[in-house]
């Protein structure tokens, strides 16, 4: 087996399963680990992942929800828009998590996460890009929220590159089962709602072996696929007016 770059979707504060899925992958010292975003809120451990992701110095992707902290704790309306959205959207676990109190260090380390990272053939974004525009164009707002836009691009935005994203939870979309990935035109969505009743996988992937490792938050069950086993490719013009809505 080939060294490996190791990629994981979105933890939600599910440190129990993350711990898990790392075990069940093992990286070795010198294989790289990517996670790509939105390590907190909705779960109960938000803390003790951002905590694990920095001790061992993996590399971390900005996501929305790291976004949105951020902006309430840069924020002089505490008590405006920002602190109720975020809380409303999985803060209040996250604040839990830390005995409502965020450490410095902690914040400082949020503060220095990417938008995005190019790895040459493989570019790692939370959210996706704005087909539109040039990528020195962009910014958080993009990288960090897009959805229909991108999921419907006919063409991909890079000819040598894959994208791989996180953020949309992959059985939203439509006749994709839960725990199954998403391939469109030149991306591949990894987030398989670790956080949600109506899923519960948190998803690694092995992107040189095409390997994917995924443990269920719920009941803890471990299970191995190849990547073309477990993805589903979509048609981009039925992506907009047909995602499901993942309210749990």
């Amino acid at each position: 087996m080939s060294s490996r770059r190791i990629i994981i979707g979105d933890v939600h504060g599910q440190y129990d399963a993350l711990l898990q899925l790392m075990e069940a992958i093992a990286p070795q010292e010198k294989e790289p680990v990517y996670f790509l975003g939105d390590l907190i809120d909705r779960g109960p451990n938000s803390a003790q992942v951002v905590e694990l992701v920095r001790q061992h110095r993996y590399r971390c992707l900005l996501g929305n929800h790291e976004q949105m902290l951020l902006e309430v704790l840069g924020s002089q309306r505490m008590m405006g828009e920002m602190l109720p959205a975020w809380l409303y959207s999985g803060g209040h676990a996250t604040l839990a998590s830390y005995n409502h109190k965020i450490p410095q260090d902690h914040i400082d380390w949020l503060k220095t996460l990417p938008l995005y990272l190019d790895l040459g053939d493989i570019w790692l974004v939370h959210a996706g890009v704005y087909p539109h525009l040039p990528l020195e164009e962009q910014d958080a707002t993009h990288f960090c929220w897009i959805r229909d836009q991108f999921h419907s691009m006919p063409e991909p935005f890079f000819s040598d590159k894959l994208i791989i994203t996180g953020h949309t939870i992959t059985f939203t979309f439509p006749e994709v089962s839960p725990g199954q990935l998403v391939a469109g035109a030149g991306w591949l969505d990894i987030d398989t709602g670790a956080y949600h009743p109506h899923s519960n996988w948190l998803t690694g992937l092995d992107i040189t072996n095409r390997l994917v490792y995924q443990v269920n938050t719920k009941d803890k069950t471990r299970r191995k696929f190849d990547l073309e086993d477990i993805t589903t490719s979509i048609n981009p013009a039925e992506v907009y007016n047909k995602r499901v809505q993942p309210t749990p």
